[in-house]
């Protein structure tokens, strides 16, 4: 099959949503207990040194290495003592030491650190015939960081070793861009909420309760807009209003090509549409666009597509709104444990399941990948990417294969009953 030249290639369509998503330009200050995922909007500049003092990295003992033989038998009359957080109030001379423990502040004249183990105590004295050398298990003042230096630059994305390091410096609030608003609609005669009855024809609405989720977990403020009927009119007037009071409108449904299909066609009555109609399995009807000062993102009815959609397009554009550095997901080499089939003419991204094996990572393709069977992604942790321009696939190829994000698992888990 040939490529088909009306269809946007998925790189270009990312590229060209980067030049559509510009950061918004409110910031606010967030404590640091609550800036898990936040986007910088400024340099964090370290106030102190890291540690703020030379000390040591082990229980023993500091003592001043001049004069002393670097190796045979050393001994040491024991004149004070220093604890985390309690220094010793006296200094090191030569032929003298400190009992010391981990942490704690490295007395004035001590250079270095015998190791607990390496000891022999005898009431005021301690004896060692291990080898000592200056600087030896001392964490010295400024290691980590020095004051002045900058920890994170504006556009960093804070993660949770980020804000301990912070902590860690005495950080107690952060400059950070304010959180991005989105309104999130659905359209469609046949949807029906959870928990009512299904009339004929009907099948429940899973859409927006997935976008719901995944952009909450990922710090979004989200406006639900709720399902409006396949009715041009109607959904023109949910798509201004909700463009009126979001960063972001993201639609569910409507952008393909039926009879019934009203999205694009209300989109350009009240905006714009940049492009439409991208190389990809599945979500190929994705439409990206503008209203007013809202960013607009229509995503295909199957939930499958919908879900792959939101990961690809919806989820970056949010960092960069936020302010956040553009990069593309993480990819990781691996092989297939299974025959593919793949016609040439879209990127495709299966659902699959991971795990190392002999060194290498090797994936599974979790079942029949239809658009409506979220099944799919049931015990998936990874997104194998197969190119546009491949045909089908057999067991031991290379493939990519793009990490699933999980909360509260790790994103590199491997899950349950995965067949081997």
């Amino acid at each position: 099959m040939l490529l088909n030249p009306k269809l946007l290639d998925v790189d270009l369509a990312i590229e060209k949503l980067g030049a559509l998503a510009r950061p918004v330009a409110e910031c606010e200050d967030v404590p640091l207990a609550e800036a898990v995922g936040r986007v910088l909007a400024e340099d964090v500049v370290v106030p102190i040194d890291l540690p703020p003092f030379d000390a040591s990295a082990m229980d023993g003992y500091a003592l001043n290495v001049a004069g002393l033989e670097r190796e045979g038998a050393k001994r040491l009359r024991v004149v004070g003592r220093s604890a985390a957080g309690m220094p010793a109030n006296t200094s090191v001379g030569q032929g003298e030491a400190v009992r010391i423990f981990t942490g704690a502040v490295l007395p004035v004249g001590a250079d270095a650190v015998l190791l607990q183990e390496d000891a022999q105590r005898q009431g005021a004295w301690v004896e060692t015939t291990a080898p000592i050398e200056p600087g030896q298990n001392v964490r010295k003042r400024g290691h980590d960081v020095a004051a002045g230096a900058v920890l994170c630059s504006a556009g960093h994305k804070l993660g949770v070793y980020d804000l301990a390091w912070m902590a860690a410096c005495g950080i107690a609030e952060l400059r950070a861009r304010r959180r991005i608003r989105v309104a999130v609609v659905s359209t469609g005669d046949e949807l029906a909420l959870p928990g009512q009855p299904l009339k004929p024809g009907q099948i429940y609405e899973s859409n927006r309760f997935a976008l719901d989720c995944l952009l909450r977990q990922r710090g979004a403020v989200v406006a639900d807009y709720g399902c409006v009927a396949d009715d041009l009119d109607a959904i023109r007037d949910a798509l201004r209003k909700a463009a009126a009071e979001a960063d972001v409108v993201v639609a569910s449904g409507g952008v393909s090509v039926g009879d019934a299909d009203f999205v694009k066609s209300a989109v350009e009555d009240v905006g714009s549409i940049e492009f439409w109609r991208v190389a990809l399995k599945p979500g190929k009807p994705l439409a990206v666009g503008r209203i007013g000062g809202a960013l607009f993102f229509g995503l295909p009815g199957n939930p499958v597509s919908t879900i792959i959609t939101y990961l690809l397009f919806v989820s970056p554009a949010i960092d960069l709104l936020e302010g956040a550095k553009a990069k593309p997901p993480l990819t990781l080499p691996a092989v297939l444990g299974d025959s593919v089939r793949h016609s040439k003419g879209r990127r495709e991204y299966m659902r699959g399941t991971m795990r190392e094996r002999d060194g290498a990572l090797v994936v599974r393709i979790t079942g029949d990948q239809g658009s409506n069977r979220l099944a799919t992604f049931a015990n998936a942790n990874c997104l194998v990417v197969i190119e546009r321009d491949a045909g089908s696939l057999q067991p031991g190829d290379a493939v990519r294969v793009i990490p699933l994000p999980s909360v509260p698992a790790h994103p590199m888990q491997v899950p349950e009953q995965v067949p081997e």
